[in-house]
């Protein structure tokens, strides 16, 4: 399946691929449904609210109701895909998660779009940067961070195969498409390496892996060898992290949420029992103040520079 058109300079909006992705699903299985919070257009619906009408449920501004529909179609044999802005479908309707989705293993998956700080100017109320930390504690929940258009493709086709609750975490800001061989593949629970490396480990998802990877080209050229993995899931962990570990002794998490709780936690959750080595995680320190995304990245050193800066930090810090 191919992915969505470059929106400008080779650069991807991913719910674009989400979206042709779940129409190219739903021509194939006829439970695939949809349940929006008045937010087709920003889950970029509209295309299969067109083709499919009878299986689209707009329950308007309610998040909790959302997801008590969500689980409601998945009990009647439907594979709903409940999408909304990822802020409101985690922060509002916790409760629903926990009890009708996570706590009943029903198999509904949640889009949770515009993740991160991809809404910017409109400030904390609208960050999402707490919701991983949120969702991890339910165990059985599968957590997907994807990090390119064709990561996104497959980790959609991924959760309508897997019969079980699964949480996609969508961005909208536009990333380039990373360089992977022609058959890679994408399975729940399995990180890929993008760049092979000795001295330290770079651990990325989602908008912070393109950076991930220029940061360890910005190294390589000092003659510092940094290994990136790309751990597009953040529940199940892979075993990449303990390998890490052991053939690197060095490792940088970043994320575009709270360093908190996110993937940064748990790769130390497991660093921290199975091989101590020194770590760093690179997120945000807790509420962030109102500016664009790009603005937020400079400002807390989630770019290429200080992600770099971290890698050679850390590195000092090996015994």
């Amino acid at each position: 399946m191919s992915v969505a058109a470059p929106s400008k300079a080779g650069l991807y909006d991913c719910r674009d691929s989400f979206a042709k992705t779940i129409e190219a699903l739903a021509e194939a299985d006829p439970r695939i449904v949809t349940v929006v919070s008045d937010s087709v257009g920003s889950s970029k619906l509209g295309g299969f609210k067109t083709k499919f009408p009878e299986r689209m449920v707009n329950v308007g501004i309610a998040e909790q109701t959302l997801v008590a529909v969500g689980a409601g179609l998945a009990n009647g044999g439907k594979v709903p895909f409940v999408s909304a802005a990822s802020c409101f479908i985690t922060g509002r309707a916790l409760e629903q998660v926990k009890a009708d989705i996570a706590y009943s293993n029903v198999n509904v998956k949640l889009i949770g779009q515009s993740s991160g700080v991809a809404y910017g100017e409109l400030g904390p109320t609208h960050h999402s940067i707490e919701d991983l930390a949120w969702l991890r504690l339910f165990n059985n929940l599968k957590l997907i961070v994807p990090a390119d258009p064709w990561q996104t493709a497959e980790a959609i086709k991924a959760a309508a195969a897997y019969d079980g609750p699964v949480f996609v975490r969508v961005s909208r800001m536009a990333v380039p498409a990373l360089d992977r061989p022609a058959n890679a593949t994408f399975e729940i629970g399995k990180a890929e390496t993008l760049v092979d490396g000795s001295d330290a480990t770079i651990i990325a998802n989602g908008t912070m892996v393109h950076r991930a990877v220029a940061a360890a080209k910005t190294l390589a050229a000092e003659g510092i060898s940094a290994r990136v993995v790309n751990m597009a899931t953040v529940n199940p962990l892979d075993d990449a992290v303990i390998a890490a570990a052991a053939e690197t002794g060095a490792i940088v998490t970043v994320e575009e949420h709270s360093v908190r709780g996110g993937l940064g936690g748990a790769i130390a959750e497991v660093v921290i029992s199975t091989n101590p080595v020194p770590m760093r995680i690179l997120g945000f320190p807790g509420f962030v103040p109102t500016g664009s995304a790009d603005f937020l990245f400079d400002h807390f050193g989630l770019n290429e520079t200080g992600i770099a800066d971290a890698v050679r930090q850390t590195i000092a810090r090996k015994k």
